[in-house]
């Protein structure tokens, strides 16, 4: 009697002599090339969101140890354990000093993994740890890096023609998945559609007259990540709807080689211009 096997595609159950898949089509679904690093990481959605966690937490760190005799700490709880602009910059901040001024267009990437104190990171990474297993739930997890990442890029391009000077955050990226999630429960409807819908739409309510309230926020990176993950919800669509193609799979990989390839380059390119100081 044939053994069984998950498909690494749709991870249904099948027998390991079928040729090709019978619910998603994917052909020799059994041969060791299908089961390789990408497939079995991205069909773990936990393990993707917590990867995205740790990057942002790995830069956190990196932006503090740089200049590691500078004070960072600060009786404003909004300042304690506050990297150095000098650092942040080098790192990969961006705004209309790195981009008009330097020329780094990558920043609109790197950006988003960079936090200006430990209150920032912590509300940042605990929204996106709240937000992201529902989208990776009704969208898939290679449509979620989509939007994180090229949401984020958006809202930071957004905010550079506002005239947005300096500026970090993943915040952007984050209205971005609320901005897709606002899209399904608003197309969805029912009862869970529309309870979604309202509970996020009291969440964008909340972040913008947050941003109105206190100086320093980047409303331009947050309206412009919305936009951008409403849109891209509406252009690749959901679940419910519209399966996870190979195309998804490859623009998603694309961006998680982008974001690796820049943050290397930041990190890389920080360690070796502050040796010139």
């Amino acid at each position: 009697m044939p053994s069984s096997i998950l498909c690494p595609n749709c991870r249904k159950l099948i027998s390991k002599d079928e040729p090709q898949c019978p619910h998603c089509g994917l052909k020799h679904p059994a041969s060791p090339l299908k089961y390789n690093f990408w497939t079995r990481g991205l069909k773990d959605p936990l393990k993707i969101i917590r990867w995205i966690i740790y990057l942002n937490a790995g830069m956190y760190v990196i932006s503090l140890l740089l200049n590691p005799m500078i004070p960072r700490f600060s009786y404003n709880p909004l300042m304690f354990l506050s990297p150095e602009n000098r650092s942040l910059l080098l790192l990969g901040a961006t705004g209309t000093i790195p981009i008009g001024e330097l020329n780094r267009w990558w920043t609109v990437i790197s950006a988003n993994y960079l936090h200006g104190s430990i209150l920032h990171i912590f509300f940042n990474m605990f929204a996106f740890n709240q937000i992201a297993p529902l989208v990776v739930r009704e969208y898939g997890v290679n449509r979620m890096i989509i939007m994180y990442t090229l949401g984020g890029a958006f809202g930071f391009i957004a905010s550079y023609f506002a005239g947005v000077t300096f500026t970090i955050g993943a915040s952007a990226a984050l209205c971005s998945l609320i901005g897709a999630s606002l899209y399904f429960g608003r197309s969805l409807g029912g009862n869970y559609g529309m309870a979604i819908y309202r509970q996020l739409g009291a969440w964008t309510l909340g972040i913008f007259i947050f941003g109105l309230l206190f100086p320093g926020i980047n409303n331009w990176g947050h309206g412009g990540g919305l936009i951008a993950g409403a849109g891209m919800g509406y252009l690749m669509g959901y679940s419910e709807r519209r399966r996870e193609t190979v195309a998804h799979k490859l623009l998603a990989a694309a961006c998680a080689f982008a974001t690796v390839l820049v943050l290397v380059w930041a990190v890389v390119s920080a360690l070796y211009y502050q040796t010139l100081r």
